[in-house]
């Protein structure tokens, strides 16, 4: 069984340097093109923290069922270097899509065409990739069944919205300002609390990550861990930790919304990226 977020390749010195020169150059096009970064660009980027996720699974998977990438490319979907591809792709895509906007993303293009080209694509290389993933989840070696992480998507998109409400109801600001950001940090963060709890407490493929396995250690020494299981307190600790960073951004994103955004659409990656990871390696599992 592949096991979530085996260790980091660093890659040669000739990977690094066309993913370093990759991303300088695109941060550059975009840092000349300064594009609007708004909740829904930010919203547009979950698409592709989703592809980052399964380029990465793909080759997770790959390794143990015959590759999936030409031995050129691989090093490239290999962690860390995914997050660095993944952001030349999407960044060269967000640049194609600003270069006919002004700074304030109005002319000539609509205001709502570069989040809507840049989360198209990105919805297009995603789709593509999932069905990828699990086509090549049929050919690896199964012992996982689909249903756990389907059912986990189902648990964070219900738990997700009655944090909307909750959120809604006692503090509307913190929404009304963050907007399709702060509820893709949300929905991110839940995602990846169940799915870890769900690899734990059901699947048992373990916690390599040293913060996550003290949460779920001191869970597990805890009387209800034999009825409850030990994830738990990782969800709870993921949800609070969550609510108190978009809380902490309400004025952050009236002051400064550009870098407000950004910081959001990091938030929500660092969450999205591995709980995608987790779901799309037990739906691969589960051939």
């Amino acid at each position: 069984m592949v096991v979530p977020f085996e260790g980091f390749v660093v890659p040669s010195p000739l990977y690094t340097a066309v993913l370093v020169v990759g991303a300088v150059a695109v941060g550059a096009v975009l840092a000349r093109l300064r594009p609007r970064v708004t909740d829904r660009v930010v919203l547009a980027f979950a698409p592709w923290m989703v592809a980052g996720a399964a380029f990465h699974v793909l080759y997770q998977v790959g390794r143990q069922s015959g590759g999936v990438y030409s031995p050129v490319f691989e090093p490239f979907f290999s962690a860390p270097a995914v997050y660095v591809t993944t952001f030349v792709l999407m960044g060269a895509v967000w640049g194609t899509a600003s270069a006919g906007t002004d700074t304030n993303g109005t002319a000539p293009a609509s205001r709502d065409a570069v989040p809507q080209y840049l989360g198209g694509v990105g919805l297009v290389v995603m789709v593509v990739l999932v069905v990828l993933v699990v086509r090549q989840g049929q050919t690896a070696s199964a012992t996982l069944r689909p249903v756990f992480p389907l059912v986990g998507l189902v648990l964070s998109v219900v738990l997700t919205g009655v944090l909307y409400v909750v959120l809604d109801r006692r503090r509307p600001a913190v929404l009304a300002e963050t907007g399709y950001a702060g509820l893709l940090v949300l929905f991110a963060h839940v995602f990846d609390g169940v799915t870890t709890t769900i690899g734990v407490d059901v699947l048992g493929t373990g916690e390599r990550s040293a913060l996550p396995a003290r949460i779920m250690d001191l869970a597990g020494a805890l009387p209800t861990a034999q009825y409850i299981g030990s994830g738990w307190l990782f969800v709870v600790v993921k949800i609070l930790v969550a609510t108190a960073v978009l809380a902490f951004f309400v004025d952050f994103v009236r002051e400064e919304p550009v870098q407000a955004n950004l910081l959001l659409a990091v938030v929500a990656a660092v969450g999205l990226g591995p709980g995608t990871n987790n779901f799309l390696l037990f739906l691969a599992g589960g051939g």
